[in-house]
């Protein structure tokens, strides 16, 4: 009887699979097995836009991680800057235990002082790891605290195989991650542009010529749109590297976990990214802050009418050669009804193909719009008996 069950069981679930309508992020399916070998213990292939996974070997297996480490670390970096909180120009000052750090570094000295965009680039660059602490110790007092709040981050960010013990990505016991989580960080991270002022750089100085930083992705140099994000070796994890680039309108994200040489290491990661290229392409639908519905009704506020804007851009992934016909339907509850604050979501986008959803995004105000007083009633009744024929105003 429990062989039976199960047997009907599994034959519901297909069932479901087959036709549970997928979003945006589902348009495409991943695949595991590709017309070339992929020697790599972990592999993954993911569209930026939608996050959809086009590819996976191992995906969610726990690995050491090796310098990859340093996305989270620049990531939190990147968001220290967005919210205020640390300055390009602030100074960074070496501690004795930043520059104790071995593996790759750019030899700083304990007591040297260097401004944040130059520790910057010395790890998107150079993948310094005395680099890594001085900023990690600059943006939280302390090299724990940090490494603390990375971990709090790779929760939040749904990286549910990740642990972090240190900044760095040097070897440690229970320090790991898994290729879908590495996708999950980088793509975070490939949303704030200030990355790639430092992330494309071949071949640059620091101490007035001094010190040579070279970049260790050498696909930036020779990957057509490859801009990204970061590469790592230990031993222990062997050769990895987070890839990114840009052809078009399709961002693609290539992770490689445990290769067994730093060429295959390149090598499979330009595969993945040359069949992403190949058989995909994405279509933006929508563009943050475009005007969705303008003149949108509202009651009760100083202003009567707003625009609602997209508040992402709404991106679908197609195989090379799927249908591009969309429908659009606005839905936005009337009325509108003040106070209403810009950047409130006020209503829902949503785009069908084939009368199926593919995706959606908010609609928020465009501007801000405040209770309407006494004095702005009597303005507007005031206003509106200008705007009539003088024929009128005479009876």
């Amino acid at each position: 009887m429990s062989t039976l069950k199960s047997a009907i069981l599994c034959w519901l679930l297909t069932i479901l699979f087959v036709i549970m309508p997928f979003g945006v992020a589902a348009a495409a399916q991943p695949v595991t097995e590709l017309p070339f070998a992929i020697q790599s213990k972990a592999a993954l292939l993911m569209d930026y836009e939608t996050g959809t996974v086009l590819y996976e070997k191992n995906a969610h297996e726990k690995r050491p991680m090796a310098s990859i480490t340093k996305i989270m670390t620049l990531l939190l970096a990147m968001e220290a800057i967005e919210d205020g909180r640390l300055k390009l120009d602030d100074p960074v000052h070496v501690s004795e235990y930043a520059a104790s750090m071995g593996g790759s570094t750019v030899f700083l000295a304990p007591g040297e002082t260097f401004p944040v965009s130059t520790i910057l680039e010395s790890i998107i660059v150079a993948s310094a790891n005395d680099g890594s602490v001085a900023l990690a110790e600059k943006i939280y007092g302390s090299h724990e605290l940090f490494v603390q709040k990375m971990n709090e981050r790779a929760q939040q960010l749904g990286m549910k195989n990740t642990h972090f013990v240190n900044c760095t990505g040097l070897p440690a016991e229970n320090h790991y991650t898994t290729a879908y989580d590495v996708a999950l960080m980088s793509r975070e991270l490939l949303k704030h542009p200030l990355f790639f002022k430092w992330s494309t750089i071949w071949l640059d100085y620091m101490r007035d010529g001094q010190t040579m930083l070279v970049n260790t992705n050498r696909l930036v140099r020779f990957y057509e749109g490859c801009d990204g994000v970061k590469t790592g070796y230990t031993e222990e994890a062997g050769h990895c590297i987070s890839a990114t680039a840009k052809r078009g309108n399709l961002r693609l994200i290539a992770v490689i976990l445990g290769a067994p040489t730093s060429q295959v290491r390149f090598s499979e990661a330009s595969k993945l990214l040359d069949y992403g290229f190949a058989n995909y392409e994405s279509v933006l639908l929508v563009k943050k802050g475009q005007i969705v519905q303008n003149e949108i009704p509202v009651t009760g506020g100083k202003t009567s009418k707003i625009m609602g804007l997209a508040a992402d851009n709404l991106s679908l992934l197609l195989s090379k050669g799927d249908s591009k016909e969309f429908t659009k339907d606005v839905q936005i509850p009337a009325p509108l009804r003040a106070p209403i604050n810009q950047g409130q979501k006020i209503g829902v986008l949503t785009v069908k193909r084939d009368g199926k959803e593919v995706g959606k995004v908010d609609i928020v105000a465009g501007e801000s719009v405040e209770v309407a007083g006494v004095f702005d009633y009597f303005s507007r009744i005031f206003n509106n008996w200008l705007k009539r024929p003088v024929n009128e105003k005479n009876r």
